[in-house]
């Protein structure tokens, strides 16, 4: 039962609980009450309103709505909402608004509805609640707002000029471009200015009425400017414990000026008093003020102008804020390595941590750290300095306890150490130049790195004296603006030394052992090349050397040439000489030697260039070799003093005319596109070339190039030559037109008696005289008689009628016997009118001949004359010579015989009809 009692009253606080929430979700909450003014300074709208004590002792989450319009504006000018939790103080609520238009220029009017945060209804609108601008009030005359004079830089400024009752405002303008107009009423007009800026300094506004009074116009000016900057790297320190200063950067320009200055004030807020300090700036601003028993100290710094007000704020126990003046009065005590260096300081009561600040000739910087003070000054050793050498020292000083910074540096101090003895030893070298009965050796010194002169007035002395006998050194002295010397000295070994000296003492000396002179092998010079950055060269290391040196001449042209010597380890084999001297086309000569126990010995040579450069000059060609198809060119050409090594030579060749395409040869074109036949000659030593496969009686243009590792020169110059004509060709020619031209003109000439010889007429019988008689025909057959004609010749059968027989005399009475055999039968050749060659027979048989030198006209009576008698005895006699055969008309006209043509056909003829033309037969003549 009592169980059940107390579940009850549980339940019973839970159940009004929710009753009341319930409620609120539907209760409003109206506003009780509204009141609205007005901060023409700010231009801003204070609003304060209430929702009655109910609303409060609920301490609900009311949330508000806020309206806000203007004088004849229908629409709201401004919606926000506000969520507050209310408590049970019954505090009103408070809202502000900043208007874009000063408020004296129209009326403003603000309106609240509210409701809980839990609910979803809103209470009703309050009434509106105005403010009154001046459009509603009279005035002596138009003005201008707002009043405030001075404008933030990047805001927009808007303008209003109110007239009086009655007035209307006629013009409303400024002194810039960009205007904008905005009507409100008759009696005001609005003008906005967009984003300003402090480039304009001044703006001035102008506003007439339509009247012509003087209480009928107004003008304003308005000053553009910034608001302050945070003081920036505020900090306090103190440096005695008795005054403290604040300092501080106070940013940027605000161009504001006079009263519109920014204002500084420095308080104290444990204390809430403003600190008795006058701030003064130039690059920073300070402040300072002397203090009591108090040590934690929180300042702020407040700078402030008519656009706004800044703050700065610093907290510090004056202990740990020391900043101690800086040191002064510096004074030093040297030796030739160190400085005992003293100062004064102004904080005798502060322990103090000072740091040394040492500035070496070399640029580099060293600090020392010391915190030895006495009562009057403190002091620093610094050691592990060079002798006779100027260094700069100042101090600065801090705190030892509770370090805050370090103080102002003290003024620097020049201090120069003491002399001591030169340091170090020289570079020496020499130059070895055998004359008569000797050597002349030039000596060379410099000073190495570690060299170290130590003293002022240093000068140098040269001592040399022989190795095997001990003889009485020689010495000379020189200054210090020499750093060469020759002396003369026998083809003995001697030992020569160099020191430097100063007013304290001297250096150690650099001994070089010149060996004695002996005939040596000349040495090959190897050619090296260059690079961008130096001339590589490399030599092959000996075990028996510790060091290597390379000289060369920067200026090898001249005299004295500049040399020039480097150093090398043991582990050294290859360098890159490097030297502001070199310069392209220019050949440098390095020696490289090998050193052990100060005696050097030649080991290479080498000879390079930086960059090689096209020759200087062209190969004179002093000999040309010219054949038909060939040229031989000989040169001759200096390898030595040339801007490269040459590599070699390039001959090029071309007819005048037209472009070159000689077998084996390269193709070169030059600038003027035309096109040379190049060849290349790879060993420099060989100085000649022949050129094949030219035309005869041809123009040829030519020019010898050499080349170097640069290249070779553009050709601007060729030699000609003229290839003479072939003489094998005029021989051929001679052989192929003159000899034939010869024997065509000698045939011509002999042309008669080649064409009787070769070529023999036969005689035509139709134009022989033979046929000139009277007709005698048998059948149809036209028959010559003897009687008629007189015969060229006739041939006899036997040899005794030849000789009996007279052609002349029995021709017509005379009958012909017929011969059976004509190998018994001789020639006769009449001599009369020319002369004959006895043609000798194979055969004893002979015929003999008749010839008439009447006979005009020539007959073919066999079919070859040329037969020989033995041909002609064997042959048959063709019927139609047969008819015109003298024996046989011989019988016709003696009638001594009856037979007729026919049956005398067969009948060896012993009468020949021959003609007068002499026939060569068988390489005789007829």
């Amino acid at each position: 039962m009592m169980n059940h009692f107390m579940v009850l009253a549980l339940l019973l606080p839970l159940r009004t609980c929710y009753t009341t929430y319930s409620q609120q979700e539907s209760v409003v909450f109206p506003v009780m009450y509204l009141n609205v003014s007005k901060d023409l300074a700010l231009q801003r709208l204070l609003v304060e309103w209430d929702v009655g004590k109910s609303a409060h002792d609920a301490e609900l989450a009311m949330s508000f709505e806020i309206q806000v319009r203007q004088t004849d504006e229908t629409a709201t000018v401004w919606t926000e909402f506000h969520n507050v939790t209310l408590d049970k103080s019954g505090k009103p609520l408070h809202w502000t608004w900043d208007s874009d238009l000063p408020l004296e220029c129209v009326s403003h009017s603000v309106r609240i509805r509210s409701k809980a945060e839990a609910s979803k209804i809103w209470s009703p609108w309050s009434l509106w609640e105005t403010v009154l601008g001046l459009d509603t009030s009279s005035n002596s005359g138009p003005q201008i707002f707002p009043n405030e004079k001075i404008i933030e830089e990047g805001s927009d400024l808007t303008l209003c000029c109110i007239g009086r009752k009655g007035q209307i405002i006629q013009e409303f303008f400024i002194d810039l471009d960009g205007r904008v107009f905005n009507h409100t009423s008759s009696q005001d007009r609005l003008l906005t200015l967009k984003n300003v800026t402090h480039e304009v300094r001044h703006i001035t506004a102008y506003c007439r009425e339509s009247c012509n009074e003087k209480q009928c116009s107004d003008q304003s000016v308005f000053i553009v400017g910034k608001p302050p900057d945070t003081p920036h790297d505020f900090s306090c320190q103190t440096q005695d414990k008795r005054r403290v200063t604040c300092t501080w950067s106070q940013g940027g320009d605000t161009y504001l000026y006079g009263s519109h200055s920014p204002k500084y004030t420095v308080s104290e807020e444990f204390s809430q008093k403003i600190v008795p300090c006058t701030v003064s700036c130039s690059e920073r601003c300070s402040c300072s003020w002397d203090i009591g028993q108090q040590t934690i100290y929180n300042i702020t710094v407040a700078v402030e102008n008519p656009l706004g007000r800044k703050t700065a704020t610093d907290v510090f126990d004056v202990t740990h804020r020391i900043y101690p003046a800086a040191p002064f009065q510096l004074w030093e005590k040297c030796t030739d390595t160190e400085i005992n260096l003293y100062w004064k300081h102004q904080n005798k009561e502060i322990e103090l941590f000072c740091q040394t600040e040492v500035l070496h000739p070399d640029g580099k910087v060293q600090l020392h750290n010391s915190s030895e003070t006495r009562q009057n000054y403190a002091s620093i050793t610094l050691g592990g300095l060079r002798p006779y050498t100027e260094y700069t020292a100042r101090v600065r000083c801090g705190a030892a306890e509770h370090f805050w910074r370090w103080s102002e540096w003290s003024e620097a101090r020049t201090i120069r150490t003491m002399e001591s003895a030169p340091s170090g030893e020289l570079d020496i070298w020499r130059e070895i130049t055998p004359v008569l009965g000797g050597r002349n050796v030039t000596l060379f010194w410099k000073q190495t790195p570690s060299f170290r002169a130590n003293g002022r007035n240093i000068s140098y002395e040269v001592t040399w004296e022989k190795v095997e006998d001990g003889s009485e050194p020689e010495s000379i002295s020189f200054s210090s603006v020499y750093n060469s010397t020759r002396i003369s000295i026998d083809n003995h070994s001697y030992r020569i030394s160099i020191m430097a000296k100063n007013n304290v003492n001297y250096s150690l000396p650099s001994v070089l052992i010149i060996p004695r002179a002996t005939d040596t092998e000349e040495l090959k010079e190897e050619q090296v090349s260059g690079t961008d950055d130096g001339i590589f060269i490399s030599w092959e290391p000996r075990q028996i050397y510790n060091s290597y040196i390379i000289d060369w001449c920067n200026f090898p042209m001249l005299q004295p040439c500049d040399l020039q010597w480097k150093r090398f380890g043991p582990n050294t084999s290859s360098a890159l000489i490097n030297s502001g001297a070199f310069v392209p086309g220019v050949r440098y000569n390095f020696h490289i030697y090998g050193s052990v126990a100060n005696r050097a010995s030649l080991l290479e040579k080498k000879t390079g260039y930086l960059k090689e450069l096209p020759p200087l000059h062209d190969p004179t060609v002093r000999k040309v070799e010219l054949s038909p198809n060939a040229v031989t060119l000989f040169w001759d050409y200096n390898l030595t003093n040339e801007s490269g090594f040459v590599r070699g030579y390039h001959v090029y060749v071309s007819p005048v005319q037209g472009d070159c395409s000689l077998k084996g040869s390269e193709k070169y074109t030059v600038p003027d596109y035309s096109v040379l036949c190049k060849y290349t000659i790879e060993n420099p030593e060989e100085k000649t070339y022949t050129v094949k496969h030219l035309l005869p009686n041809t123009k040829y243009k030519l020019v010898v190039k050499a080349y170097t590792g640069g290249g070779e020169t553009p050709i601007v110059n060729f030699r000609y030559i003229d290839t003479p004509f072939n003489s094998n060709m005029l021989y051929l020619v001679f052989l192929l037109v003159i000899v034939p031209s010869l024997v065509a003109a000698l045939c011509r000439w002999k042309m008669k008696w080649v064409k009787e010889c070769c070529c023999p007429v036969i005689p035509s019988p139709s134009k022989s005289k033979a046929l000139s008689f009277k007709e005698f025909k048998i059948g149809s057959e036209k028959v010559l008689k003897i009687s008629d004609c007189i015969p060229d010749a006739l041939a006899v059968d036997n040899k005794a009628e030849a000789q009996n027989f007279h052609p002349w005399s029995q021709l017509s009475s005379t009958s012909t016997a017929d011969q059976s055999d004509d190998d018994n039968s001789s020639w006769i050749y009449p001599t009369d009118h020319e002369e004959r060659d006895p043609a000798p027979t194979p055969t004893p048989q002979t015929h003999t001949w008749f010839e008439n030198f009447a006979y005009s006209s020539h007959l073919a009576v066999e079919s070859n004359v040329c037969q020989t008698p033995e041909t002609r005895a064997g042959s048959k006699p063709d019927p139609s010579v047969v008819l015109y055969q003298p024996q046989y008309y011989f019988d016709i006209l003696n009638g001594g015989a009856g037979s007729s043509p026919r049956d005398t056909a067969g009948r060896k003829t012993s009468l020949r009809y021959v003609s007068q033309t002499a026939v060569h037969c068988l390489g005789r003549r007829l």
